[in-house]
């Protein structure tokens, strides 16, 4: 559907949503960005799942950490000044370092995976449609 006024454009987004239409199936077109559009998006979009993914990699990332250090110091003791080989302090800086390096890589995956990239679908140029406002609803069941 194409608009070249900007105000039945919202009122028909608007009714789309409103009629239970999800926003993942609706593509829109616009010759300039609208923040309007975003809010009225933004109340139907389901909150994000990437905090699962990024408490999930810290939380391997954590128990690697001490997983890597206790195994390296059982396998190799190396007993000094007769202080205790499993010692919680000294392991604080490499499970710090393998929890910030697990979250941040299973978040960056988590992204691309959510967002469905990378997307080899057509690219819709602004030429396509000039400065109309578009609304492309994809029909096939997912």
């Amino acid at each position: 559907m194409t608009f070249s006024k900007r105000a039945e454009f919202i009122s028909k987004l608007r009714e789309l949503l409103e009629s239970g239409v999800p926003p993942k199936k609706l593509k829109i077109v616009m010759p300039h960005p609208d923040h309007e559009v975003d809010e009225i998006v933004e109340k139907y979009v389901p909150p994000s799942k990437l905090k699962y993914f990024t408490l999930a990699g810290a939380l391997s990332g954590f128990i690697g950490g001490f997983a890597l250090t206790i195994g390296t110091v059982l396998d190799w003791p190396l007993i000094t000044g007769g202080k205790p080989l499993i010692s919680i302090p000294a392991f604080i800086v490499i499970v710090f370092e393998m929890t910030i390096l697990l979250g941040a890589t299973v978040s960056l995956l988590g992204f691309l995976i959510l967002s469905r990239l990378p997307s080899f679908k057509s690219i819709i140029s602004p030429e396509d449609y000039g400065n109309e406002f578009v609304i492309l609803m994809d029909r096939r069941d997912e």
